[in-house]
């Protein structure tokens, strides 16, 4: 290795952070993204590999040595233009990918040091894009060919804009008042800033793609209705919004949300600015988060930032915990207090009916289990009691039932899950595709918007093949 490589293995240029202090007493954004200085220094880490494994690592399979390329050049919109050509959504991604997991993890430079820091570098070339005058952009519906995408998470966003940039005439819907999915209503605004969102769904806009809300697939319209509406192919991508719960006594009494119920309220209804948005959340002064994947930081971070003392109860320990390290690391940084190895048995509610306590057992991990995690096993008469006025319960999801349950041709498994073709995206009914967290239970953002591209590709072969 040249002498020029070996300087390129050492650390990567580090990120400013928002002061402790001022994170838990507001919703501000955490991570205040690259300088231009940063970014090109970071960039210029990059080897350039001959066969870069990075890209292999990529769900929506960006060009990621040619844009990291063009960034240590100061060429930024031309990397941005270079990122978009597989990803429509470079600012939510740059933010909320599992970067250390896809891209970042097959990264040359990560064998001997730090891996280049792709996802930093993808957000810094969006937000470098967003902060300019935005340019017109030229892709004027052409084939007349209308496309419903029933969603407006990931999945859905990637599908429209995949067939928008095919000339199909794509029309997106959505349930909730704005689009976004769960980039609105599940990720907090301390990771991902609802203008962010807002401004990449607005380029969607700018290449065609009309937007429908506060209508329901499945109630508002059926598929058929959308068919006899002239639509030629559907694409469900309406995610995993049924949460489960824990199944143990008390979980009926008030004071008790689903992570979903406890998001959706703060982050898509603002009831973090209650009275003056008329949706307030019952946040009592100690809070306790059940749960350690991303999820359950986000809505421990939130409760913190809503005033409260707040708890992560998880049975198994931290070296287990499903969410990212910066998460956790974060989530420490804001004082939350971790009850790793404890499973909560029953809780206890006063005569009112609201919570007032969780009753938790102690952990101890045993052999591994099917998941390659070592199993929990409870510690006999080790219960204890934890005094809450909230509990939020984060265990995961299901897929939304109303379009499958609405329309019983559609095979689904048992879980609920779409039954899809995993090379096309489609379902049992011809014109219906599908793709995303309905179809594989809960995933990251960059996983749901690979198969909306994947989907996007099948509906165009399907509709070639009509004429």
């Amino acid at each position: 290795m040249s002498l020029n490589n070996q300087s390129k293995l050492g650390g990567r240029q580090p990120m400013s952070l928002l002061e402790d202090q001022l994170r838990i007493s507001g919703f501000g954004e955490v991570a205040l993204g690259y300088t231009e200085e940063q970014a090109i220094a970071e960039a210029k880490r990059c080897l350039q590999c001959k066969k870069p494994l990075c890209q292999q690592g990529c769900p929506v399979n960006i060009d990621i040595k040619d844009f990291i390329g063009l960034i240590a050049e100061g060429k930024f919109s031309e990397a941005c233009e270079k990122i978009k050509e597989k990803n429509s959504l470079p600012a939510v991604c740059g933010r909320v990918c599992p970067q250390e997991e896809q891209c970042e993890i097959k990264c040359i430079v990560g064998i001997k040091g730090e891996a280049v820091a792709i996802g930093r570098l993808e957000r810094f070339v969006a937000d470098h894009v967003m902060s300019m005058e935005r340019e017109k952009v030229d892709c004027a519906i052409q084939a007349g060919k209308k496309v419903a995408v029933v969603g407006s998470g990931p999945a859905g966003l990637a599908c429209a804009s995949e067939l928008a940039k095919l000339c199909y005439d794509v029309t997106m819907y959505e349930a909730f008042h704005e689009p976004g999915g769960v980039l609105m209503y599940g990720i907090p605004q301390f990771r991902l800033p609802k203008e962010i969102v807002k401004e990449e769904v607005e380029f969607l806009r700018q290449i065609g793609v009309k937007i429908e809300c506060n209508v329901i697939i499945g109630k508002t319209l059926t598929i058929d209705d959308l068919f006899a509406m002239g639509f030629e192919a559907v694409f469900l991508g309406t995610g995993a919004g049924l949460p489960y719960f824990l199944g143990i006594e008390g979980e009926n009494l008030n004071g008790v949300y689903s992570a979903n119920e406890f998001l959706t309220r703060v982050n898509l209804m603002r009831a973090y600015k209650f009275p003056e948005y008329r949706t307030p959340v019952h946040v009592g002064n100690r809070v306790a988060v059940v749960g350690a994947g991303n999820v359950a930081m986000d809505a421990a971070r939130t409760a913190k930032r809503l005033g409260a003392e707040v708890h992560i109860i998880y049975r198994r320990s931290e070296e287990e915990m499903p969410a990212r390290k910066e998460e956790i690391e974060h989530a420490k940084e804001e004082e939350i207090q971790f009850q790793t190895l404890s499973n909560p048995l029953r809780l206890i509610g006063d005569d009112k009916g609201y919570v007032t306590g969780i009753v938790c057992e102690k952990m101890e991990l045993g052999e591994p289990d099917s998941s390659g995690r070592r199993r929990p096993q409870p510690i006999p008469n080790s219960e204890f009691t934890i005094d809450i006025d909230t509990l939020v319960v984060a265990v995961g999801q299901g897929p939304n039932p109303i379009v499958t349950q609405a329309t019983p041709e559609l095979q689904v498994n048992k879980w609920g899950n779409i039954i899809v073709d995993e090379q096309t995206g489609a379902t049992s009914i011809p014109g219906v595709y599908a793709g995303g967290d309905v179809v594989t239970g809960a995933a990251t953002v960059i996983k749901a918007m690979g198969a909306g591209k994947i989907a996007a590709v099948g509906i165009h072969d399907y509709l070639i093949a009509k004429e």
